[in-house]
């Protein structure tokens, strides 16, 4: 199996300011661009914060400092490598409370911008796609089992097994691998087990 990378998942031309930019200048490219942040990079092009719209409204409300993207800025920026699976940057996002991460390449320059509503897209996944990635990667290819062993359903990402398998080990790694295809949102498991199984008795 495949799962779709950051680099797969990103957009590739970000929007980004300087540090000197100013409050009215971002929040114009906020609404422009229908963002909810901007990377601020340096003369190099390696991103030092990011500024939100959370940002702007705390300074328009306490009116205290300077109204520059680097005096608004959170910082350090927190940053992703295109090469990370989106369940890393998903956790990243979670542990930091943020909604998009600067994507950086080896050398820290800024290649791109993964924003939440680029994860999303994993769910968007046709079912019939998912189910052919199932049935050839999951059934065939690494539990070698036969194709027809395995019924599977999907709706909505939402994937049913059924059918009959003589190895009743299977239960739980099946389960797992199914989990873990990208655009599965739960998985219920109806097969049967072992040599009644597989037999029918």
């Amino acid at each position: 199996m495949r799962h779709r990378s950051v680099a797969d998942l990103m957009t590739p031309a970000a929007v980004t300011v300087r540090g000197g930019t100013s409050f009215k200048e971002i929040a114009r490219l906020l609404d422009e661009y229908g963002i909810t942040a901007v990377p601020v990079v340096d003369d190099d092009n390696r991103p030092v914060g990011v500024v939100s719209e959370a940002d702007l409204l705390r300074r328009h409300t306490t009116k205290n400092g300077p109204s520059t993207a680097e005096a608004m800025m959170s910082s350090p920026a927190v940053t992703a490598r295109p090469s990370w699976t989106a369940v890393e940057a998903a956790r990243l996002m979670e542990r930091h409370r943020v909604k998009r991460l600067p994507v950086v390449d080896a050398d820290g320059l800024l290649i791109g911008v993964l924003s939440r509503s680029d994860l999303l897209q994993l769910f968007l996944r046709r079912d019939r796609s998912i189910q052919e990635e199932i049935r050839e990667d999951v059934v065939v290819r690494i539990l070698g089992l036969s194709p027809s062993a395995v019924h599977i359903d999907v709706d909505d990402g939402r994937v049913t097994l059924s059918g009959a398998v003589d190895r009743p080990g299977l239960a739980p790694v099946i389960l797992r691998l199914c989990e873990s295809v990208d655009g599965v949102v739960e998985v219920t498991d109806r097969l049967a087990y072992g040599e009644a199984g597989a037999d029918g008795s």
